[in-house]
């Protein structure tokens, strides 16, 4: 199997960009970071402190992920029950950050994103995929944005929902997300060693995908 593992902050466009380009491929796309925020759902839901590991590790049990890949993409299942648009608010980003530096947490999710790797062609993307979960794929990307750039887009997207947006906001919330991802004890957040950096700050999303599939079937080329 190929693998192509996807890392990169919160807000650069990991999640769009890389299933854009895992169509273009051909490949399964798998989106951990949702996997992740299906777990922060259940414990937010559940009154559970995401910043308390013992408290999430005990709920880990009663906690069951799976997901399924439609026409509309891939759908997160929590105990059976579809989550995929409840994992999207900014609370759940906060507290996925949170979980998602919990050991237990990490060790529970880490065999179903491996077993998708087995099994299929794979463009994997999240915070630690290139340095923990996919160590030997064959293509590491780093795919970031500078923070400006990120509030600026996510400002749109929000004004786009008829929402409101405050860039200001929005920028000091990305910045505190970075610092949290970077700088936490288990995985944190950081290029691979071998890992391409693609920086899309000057990019329109067109671009964005043509830089990583023209990285991919590079790769891909030079395996055959």
């Amino acid at each position: 199997m190929f693998c192509i593992a996807i890392d990169g902050p919160a807000g650069a466009g990991k999640s769009s960009v890389a299933k854009a380009a895992a169509e273009k491929l051909h490949f399964l796309y798998v989106d951990t970071g949702a996997i992740y925020r299906t777990i922060a759902l259940y414990l937010l839901e559940k009154g559970i402190d995401p910043h308390d590991p013992q408290a999430a590790e005990a709920a880990l049990p009663g906690i069951e992920v799976s997901l399924s890949h439609t026409e509309e993409g891939q759908r997160m299942f929590l105990n059976g029950e579809d989550v995929t648009a409840r994992i999207r608010t900014e609370a759940v980003s906060m507290a996925t950050s949170a979980a998602a530096a919990i050991p237990a947490v990490r060790a529970h999710l880490l065999g179903i994103q491996r077993g998708l790797a087995e099994k299929n062609n794979v463009l994997m993307d999240g915070r630690d995929i290139g340095t923990v979960v996919l160590p030997n794929a064959q293509l590491k990307v780093f795919l970031t944005a500078s923070p400006e750039e990120r509030a600026r887009r996510r400002a749109a997207q929000l004004e786009q929902a008829g929402e409101r947006a405050d860039y200001e906001e929005i920028l000091k919330e990305i910045k505190a997300r970075d610092h949290q991802d970077s700088t936490r004890d288990i995985a944190p957040l950081k290029p691979a060693p071998d890992a391409v950096l693609l920086d899309t700050s000057g990019l329109s999303f067109t671009e964005s995908v043509e830089a990583l599939v023209g990285l991919a079937r590079g790769r891909m080329a030079s395996h055959e």
